[in-house]
């Protein structure tokens, strides 16, 4: 009965679908539609020859890691992609020329930036927080995930959010935010994914054999819960028409402003920070081979992080139309921010006291250590930023994105690739990672691009400040804008080499990690009995 209300829900959904592409408004509208109308009638097909077929046995005595492999692969891809798409759109500022005149408007750098934030931080980093997530819940929970296949339809309805979301960019279909939010169907989509990866998620916790909770599965839960509250405030909209990409914002104005850096900067605290941390009270222990430095520490960690944060947005508004008091406040809980941040990077340092050895040896470590160490310097040099005198100086310049780059590739993207190590032989039967030596090169290639890239950017950043506010003995200003972008150039160039390095890095670790996929086959491992069986 199941199997057939399956094949009309599939047979609707792709009817639909072929609906809204021959009635669809707008080009990205349509092309979306037909997507969606082939996946959908792909799956219908499928479905109708299943019918009849017995049913495959499925084990479900072990952890389903099956979903974990495959957020595995797809972290790797989508890394490449949206290190590859950085590197050609860094190039692009500095030789104007690589917008192709034959690729317009699909090539512009307008339309490429966002996919390139989106590919980086949603599908790389969305991924990478997926399926550690779907690792991490079922270890330290002693369970399998909740939901049967459930786990497979965060996968898949994510990738299918990513695609869409990349080709609206391309198409010029977006909320034309800070942060080009895809448009109102696209939200949709995305919400019913994520309700259902904090279903499965809460599900598994429910279910736990082992009574405690690990610290690690605070930071992701926060990390599901608040990434969801600000999706669907920030993405508050009116469709113009259903059968188009286009919408109407609900907020405008300055309390669009607001609500918008509240979801960007709450976006950098819990889905680039607390996920993430997730993940590190996860991986570094286990690659030291030590307990964490400090559970206390851990928890009111915890707890500070996710009080401070969530009122930190505002300084992103300083001198704009939006009151003094507010961004004020903003500021005030930023600079806060840097203690319990620091607690967080001293506690995962201090988590190799006894094996620092391991440093010399252990280039996965290193990675994680170096992830670290960008992790502190980021949460100091952010609320330093956010002091409304230093702002003055370095909002809307390059030190901006020198200090977002800085945090995303050196804490965000390093702690995924010591993950992505860690998890890769483990997954696939082998006892390490095919090539160690790889690994090193991959350690010091992205680290000297982060290296070159941040310093580049901060080097132009102030001196793009300065220059912009230079005035002669009249007070009339000395330089032009043109004169900042033509005094640029040269460290735009070191920008661009630097993403080389990092972007070759990054091809290095997929290698190894194919190379290591293939000569090893998936393990399936069986959840551990209750402490009190085991102690029986």
């Amino acid at each position: 009965m199941l199997d057939y209300v399956k094949l009309i829900a599939l047979g609707l959904v792709a009817l639909l679908a072929a609906i809204a592409a021959d009635w669809g408004h707008d080009v990205a509208y349509q092309v979306h539609a037909a997507l969606i109308m082939l996946i959908a009638g792909g799956m219908f097909i499928w479905q109708l020859r299943q019918i009849g077929n017995a049913p495959a046995v499925v084990d479900t005595s072990g952890y389903l890691d099956s979903v974990v492999r495959a957020g595995v692969i797809a972290t790797g891809f989508w890394g490449v992609v949206g290190f590859l798409a950085g590197v050609f759109i860094a190039f692009q500022l500095a030789f104007p020329g690589l917008n192709f005149e034959w690729g317009q408007p699909f090539t512009n750098f307008g339309r490429l930036r966002p996919l390139h934030t989106s590919a980086v931080i949603f599908a790389f980093g969305g991924n990478a927080l997926i399926m550690s997530s779907f690792y991490i819940v079922q270890r330290t929970c002693g369970a399998r995930l909740w939901g049967g296949n459930l786990a497979w339809f965060v996968f898949w309805g994510y990738q299918l959010f990513i695609v869409l979301a990349a080709t609206g960019y391309l198409l010029g279909a977006t909320q034309s935010k800070e942060y080009a939010e895809p448009e109102w169907y696209v939200d949709i989509w995305l919400t019913l994914v994520w309700v259902a990866f904090l279903a499965v998620y809460l599900g598994t916790i429910f279910r736990r054999r082992e009574k405690h909770i690990y610290v690690a599965n605070w930071f992701l839960l926060s990390f599901i819960i608040t990434v969801a509250m600000l999706h669907i405030v920030n993405n508050l909209s009116i469709p113009v028409s259903l059968l188009g990409s286009k919408s109407v914002q609900v907020f405008s104005g300055v309390q669009d402003a607001m609500t918008q850096w509240w979801y960007g900067h709450n976006a950098v605290g819990f889905f680039l920070t607390a996920g993430f941390l997730g993940m590190m009270y996860y991986f570094v222990p286990k690659q030291a081979e030590r307990p964490v430095f400090s559970y206390k520490l851990s928890i009111i960690h915890f707890w500070a992080l996710i009080f401070l944060y969530i009122w930190a947005g505002p300084h992103h508004l300083h001198y704009t139309a939006l009151p003094d008091w507010a961004s004020t406040l903003g500021m005030v809980f930023s600079i806060i921010l840097w203690m319990p941040s620091w607690g967080g990077m001293i506690n995962g340092l201090m988590t190799l006291q006894g094996a620092w050895d391991k440093l010399r040896t252990d280039p996965i470590i290193r990675m994680m250590v170096i992830s670290l160490a960008f992790y502190g310097m980021s949460t100091f040099e952010g609320p330093m930023m956010s002091i409304r005198a230093v702002n003055s100086l370095s909002h809307y310049t390059d030190w901006t994105i020198g200090h977002v780059h800085s945090g995303a590739l050196g804490w965000n993207g390093m702690i995924t690739f010591g993950a992505l190590y860690f998890l890769t032989p483990r997954l696939w039967g082998r006892k390490q990672m095919y090539s160690m030596s790889a690994i090193d090169w991959h350690f010091w290639l992205a680290t000297i691009g982060i290296v070159l890239y941040a310093a580049s950017m901060w080097v132009t950043g102030i001196m793009e400040g300065l220059m912009w506010r230079e005035v002669d003995a009249q007070g009339f200003l000395v330089n032009s804008f043109a004169d900042t972008v033509s005094a640029k150039f040269p460290m735009y160039v070191v920008r661009g080499l630097g993403g080389v390095l990092y972007l070759a890095g990054g091809i290095i670790m997929v290698w190894n990690m194919w190379m290591t996929i293939r000569g090893g086959k998936p393990v399936s491992v069986s959840p551990p009995a209750p402490a009190t069986a085991q102690a029986a």
